[in-house]
């Protein structure tokens, strides 16, 4: 491989100045002078930015396969109306199941667990009333081939409904039926409980022959599965919550009676769990936005305006496409050819006074290529060897795109980026920001890519743009020596 003077050197400086930076947030702000980056400080390139739709595609926005599900509706004077649903396969409680001879249902219940392991269990109003119902699927979810969020699940017969206060925190006391011995109460983990019309499981499901029962695949073209939705009252702001479909805790439960097996004149009381999980089927979510009437349609209908602020959604809602027109020109303006030793994005959060809708815990920032295709960035895209891909400069930036509170920023180190734009090794063909669903205070999932709009989080945020005369604002930081060649 053929390296020009310029390259090796860029390479040095570029290793030998991260090396010894130890937090990209504080470049342009109040810092050490002995941790002080070396060069001269350029913050005044342009930035444009718009609100665009993030428009889910076969590869980004899917509906199934996640970490976790949205269920929930949001009524926010600025981002308008979202609501989150669910298409659920309920599967056999094992192999082949039966109930055996003259069963009477006692009751039903469709349990839904809250996903516990992340900090997105729930985004919203903890004291808005929901009132969530489950009706019958019209078509099998499990013969399903495409689950994009936008899809939408037909649905029939009405199975159970809830009209209350959520608790995602509060663990739950469950009497357990044990056959042949006393009950039993016991805690499990927070969990949404539905209760289920006994007559309807008593003939769709309990009622169903042997034959039927054999198979999943026979039992869900019988029972073609549930579709769980949910709304606030008019008024209310809402909020969504993330449940759990992944661990084999999330289910229907029937408990009823039967004849013992061994004394005729005995009565057992038993319980079947019919679980849904995605190890064995299909769940999926299917989110929708309107956001008629809101500053967001505003600038959703006029992407060409350069306004104060910009918008941002998870939930595949809405997503900022940046742009640095006059980057290209650098070498052009300085007279002379550059070597980037740091450079960052920093971006202000302009409105975080609602409580209930706080700002995303991490944006990610990524690039489109000349087709349109998302790509990494340089600088978050790790090389790896076994397989030839990625970027030998890359560089591990902790806190790359998370929140800081206090300064009520996020900052992006793209050195590396800003350096081929500047080359012309890259054109910008636009860099988007969007939310992004993280699996602790500040880490991103293994399972869950920076490049997707993944229906994991529902965070929004509001962003100063780089006209913002309050001085919320984004902006780069470029620090630079000039190479006088």
């Amino acid at each position: 491989m053929k390296f020009s003077k310029l390259d090796l050197l860029t390479l040095l400086i570029s290793l030998f100045l991260f090396s010894s930076c130890k937090d990209s947030s504080t470049v342009g702000l109040d810092i050490d002078p002995g941790n002080a980056v070396t060069g001269t400080l350029l913050d005044d390139e342009p930035i444009t930015s718009s609100t665009l739709t993030d428009i889910p595609t076969s590869t980004y926005a899917v509906g199934t396969g996640l970490a976790r599900y949205p269920l929930g509706q949001m009524n926010d004077p600025v981002f308008g109306k979202t609501e989150a649903s669910l298409a659920l396969s309920v599967n056999l409680p094992g192999g082949a199941y039966s109930f055996g001879e003259n069963v009477t249902i006692d009751s039903a219940i469709l349990v839904m667990r809250y996903e516990r392991a992340t900090v997105n269990h729930f985004y919203g109003d903890s004291t808005a009333r929901y009132n969530i119902t489950v009706n019958q699927l019209t078509d099998n979810l499990s013969a399903g081939t495409s689950f994009l969020s936008t899809k939408e699940y037909a649905a029939g017969d009405q199975l159970g409904t809830f009209l209350a206060a959520i608790k995602p925190n509060s663990r739950v006391n469950i009497t357990e039926i044990t056959t042949g011995g006393p009950d039993s109460v016991k805690s499990k983990a927070p969990q949404l409980r539905i209760k289920l019309d006994k007559t309807m499981i008593q003939n769709k499901i309990a009622s169903l022959d042997s034959a039927t029962l054999s198979t999943n695949a026979k039992f869900n073209a019988s029972f073609k599965g549930l579709k769980v939705s949910a709304t606030v009252p008019s008024g209310s702001k809402g909020g969504i919550m993330f449940l759990d479909f992944v661990t084999d805790s999330s289910g229907v439960e029937i408990y009823y009676k039967k004849q013992n097996a061994t004394t005729s004149t005995a009565i057992d009381t038993v319980v079947a769990r019919f679980p849904i999980v995605t190890t064995t089927n299909a769940v999926a979510a299917t989110v929708k936005h309107d956001y008629s009437g809101t500053p967001v349609q505003t600038q959703l209908d006029n992407p060409a305006t350069q306004y104060q602020v910009t918008y941002l959604q998870a939930l595949g809602g809405i997503r900022n496409k940046l742009s640095f027109p006059t980057l290209k020109d650098l070498t052009t303006k300085l007279g002379s050819k550059v070597v980037i030793n740091k450079a960052d994005l920093v971006i202000d959060v302009s409105d975080n006074t609602d409580a209930d809708f706080a700002a995303p815990l991490r944006l990610a920032l990524y690039r489109n290529d000349i087709a349109g295709q998302r790509q990494l960035l340089p600088d978050n895209n790790p090389y790896n060897q076994s397989e030839g891909t990625g970027d030998v400069r890359a560089f591990p930036i902790p806190g790359w795109g998370v929140y800081d509170a206090l300064k009520k920023t996020y900052t992006f180190t793209i050195t590396n980026y800003v350096q081929d734009i500047v080359d012309g090794k890259t054109i910008d063909y636009g860099t988007f920001l969007a939310p992004v669903s993280v699996t602790a205070e500040n880490s991103i999932s293994s399972a869950e890519s920076t490049l997707s709009p993944r229906v994991t989080s529902a965070a929004r945020g509001i962003i100063g743009s780089f006209n913002n005369t309050n001085n919320d604002k984004i902006r780069l930081n470029i620090y630079y020596i000039k190479t006088g060649v």
